[in-house]
């Protein structure tokens, strides 16, 4: 029973605290997918490209980042990087994240846009199109509303993720609870505390992600 009521109080009590680093979790997690999403298309297309060099530029990096730890790149990144430029730790941590998502989403990409029945593609090229304006214009547009779905779930994936920021000092959601816990003892109270915030902001981007998916009809797409 001593533990509810601690964890109530604590909870009510530190509000502020908590909406400030869950705000920055939401800010880190935009920033890193905003990025992700335009590697991830990159490497996508490098990855269905009929050059050899590009597609195994892109099957390496996927490889790679796929086949190593989140927590490694990030420290990567801010320990390393740190070195020739410092990107402070925001960004070190958006980067990491950004690059780290992006391998994920070049697969979302790719799919995507092979599910685009290559009779369009064909079709473009006869009117006269480029094989680029053809992509922009028919093929990704329709991609895009095929990946929303599945980008959406990344997105969920990637807010989680940013938890690990904590590990270089950024003040987001796990970091606030490691810094109350250890000023108050009250570790499970905290740690609860941080994942029933984490609980909270996961349903309602879900539900937001599910009103855009019927909004975007993507069955029909």
């Amino acid at each position: 029973m001593n533990f509810i009521t601690d964890l109530v109080n604590y909870f009510v009590r530190d509000i502020p605290i908590f909406a400030t680093a869950a705000w920055l979790t939401i800010k880190l997690t935009a920033a890193a997918l905003a990025i992700g999403v335009f590697i991830g298309l990159f490497f996508a297309l490098l990855k269905l490209s009929k050059n050899r060099i590009s597609n195994g530029i892109a099957h390496l990096y996927i490889t790679i980042i796929r086949g190593t730890p989140l927590i490694v790149q990030i420290f990567a990144i801010y320990f390393g990087l740190a070195r020739m430029v410092d990107f402070g730790v925001f960004w070190s941590a958006a980067i990491a994240l950004a690059v780290h998502n992006g391998a994920y989403i070049a697969e979302i990409f790719r799919a995507g846009i092979q599910s685009i029945n290559r009779g369009q593609m064909e079709a473009a090229r006869s009117l006269g199109m480029t094989y680029g304006l053809a992509m922009r214009r028919i093929i990704l547009p329709q991609a895009f509303k095929r990946v929303v779905p599945p980008l959406g779930n990344q997105f969920i994936i990637g807010l989680k993720d940013s938890s690990l920021a904590a590990f270089i000092t950024a003040p987001e959601l796990f970091q606030m609870a490691m810094r109350r816990a250890a000023a108050t003892c009250a570790d499970l109270e905290y740690y609860t505390i941080t994942g029933l915030w984490y609980l909270a902001m996961v349903i309602v981007f879900s539900f937001l992600v599910a009103k855009l998916e019927k909004r975007l009809d993507v069955d029909k797409a």
